[in-house]
């Protein structure tokens, strides 16, 4: 891990504070979608829509609807993010979805990925969640770091997406039940 990234630090941002940082996730999301990153968006990915796309989530973090957590280098540069989907069916009060897990190309091979889904798994424990559900890019570099982090594969459909060239790729599915 580099000097950059030794002293980094994950955070649990309010709905008011997400709303703050909108500008800055905006552009790990576009950095990471112009990398070739499948999470919901084509290119080319305008600002406009990334800073729309983060200010909906800070409506959901205000709303209870779903918790942030953002990973800040030790400059207070926001490298990573993950949020956790709380807001469920009636039938589903246990369980969360894992969704954007974004990391910044700079900040990749540095053991942030891995802090944030180990964080996000003590926040779901926070917040009652016991099973937690994901899907990630068949063959992408996110399913090891998935299966290192005790999450069970239940399967892949062929060309449910689309990169974000246009090209199909298949989504592989994992869930993981906390202790």
């Amino acid at each position: 891990m580099s000097d950059r990234y030794a002293m980094l630090t994950i955070k649990k941002p309010t709905g008011e504070e997400a709303e703050a940082l909108v500008p800055a996730l905006a552009d790990v999301l576009i950095d990471c979608v112009e990398g070739g990153a499948s999470v919901s968006f084509m290119l080319p990915l305008s600002r406009d829509t990334a800073l729309n796309f983060w200010r909906g989530v800070a409506r959901g973090v205000a709303q209870g609807e779903r918790i942030l957590l953002v990973a800040q280098d030790n400059e207070g540069r926001i490298v990573g993010t993950v949020q956790i989907v709380t807001a469920q069916p009636e039938n589903q009060p246990h369980r969360a979805d894992i969704a954007k897990m974004l990391v910044s190309r700079h900040a990749r091979r540095q053991g942030v990925a891995q802090r944030l889904m180990a964080a996000a798994d003590e926040a779901a424990r926070e917040a009652g969640k016991t099973v937690l559900v994901l899907d990630t890019v068949t063959g992408g570099d996110a399913e090891r770091l998935y299966q290192r982090a005790g999450w069970q594969r239940v399967g892949s459909v062929p060309k449910y997406a689309l990169m974000p060239d246009g090209a199909f790729c298949a989504t592989t599915f994992y869930y993981k039940h906390l202790a």
